[in-house]
């Protein structure tokens, strides 16, 4: 998802938010809570529904949703008093309420390779060239299940020519990284459908190009 508001563009996928050709810099809870609110635009987001979005199961307290809507804010110069974009509904929650337009790219980048991870019912699109795997809160993939570390793996994604590859490795966890049900010593390349275990969970890695994926000819019977 790439949206452009009042001089900004967020890239949901590579995880940036620009103005202009400068990137402007956003915590990741931050990040998520204003492509939430864009996503959901010009709804109101209750606090419970963002809580959970954000963290899960972990209990926190609405000043940590208020601490990330105070630091949306100060990046986008935005007063509270009179919003441009982010408006807070009293005891309720959180809507974007700025004029917004979604920029669907070019056929270019349809073309570029995407990689993303599905656990449970979430899409966990895979974006710059490295990504954390862990049960740290601002992991870029963030797991927070029994038996995974903090820093449990991290995926780079490598370029050869026109070939992108992501490559996982272990980051030294306590129970290891499995892929295809072997613990890995040493990075190992993922292919599309991959399932990757870390502590009591598992991951299915895909990846998909839309030059890789051209819709087959059926072919025609006879009367």
């Amino acid at each position: 998802m790439r949206i452009r508001f009042g001089g900004f563009t967020l890239d949901s996928e590579t995880r940036q938010l620009r103005r202009g050709d400068d990137e402007l810099r956003l915590s990741r809870k931050a990040f998520d809570l204003l492509a939430i609110l864009l996503e959901r635009r010009p709804g109101v987001v209750d606090k419970e529904a963002l809580r959970e979005k954000l963290w899960g199961a972990t209990s926190v307290v609405d000043a940590n949703l208020n601490n990330l809507a105070s630091e949306i804010r100060t990046v986008l110069n935005d007063d509270p008093q009179q919003p441009r974009f982010l408006r807070t509904v009293h005891r309720v929650g959180y809507a974007f309420c700025g004029e917004a337009t979604e920029d669907r790219g070019d056929h270019d980048s349809d073309r570029a390779p995407r990689f993303w991870f599905v656990w449970r019912d979430r899409t966990i699109v895979l974006a710059g060239d490295r990504a954390i795997i862990g049960r740290d809160p601002e992991s870029d993939v963030w797991i927070n299940v029994p038996g995974v570390s903090r820093r449990h793996a991290a995926v780079r994604l490598v370029s050869e020519g026109d070939a992108t590859t992501a490559v996982i490795e272990d980051l030294n966890s306590t129970n290891g990284t499995f892929v295809a049900r072997r613990r890995i010593r040493r990075p190992v390349p993922l292919e599309d459908g991959d399932v990757v275990r870390i502590g009591e969970t598992t991951l299915t890695f895909r990846t998909w190009t839309r030059a890789a994926a051209p819709t087959r000819r059926m072919a025609r019977r006879g009367r």
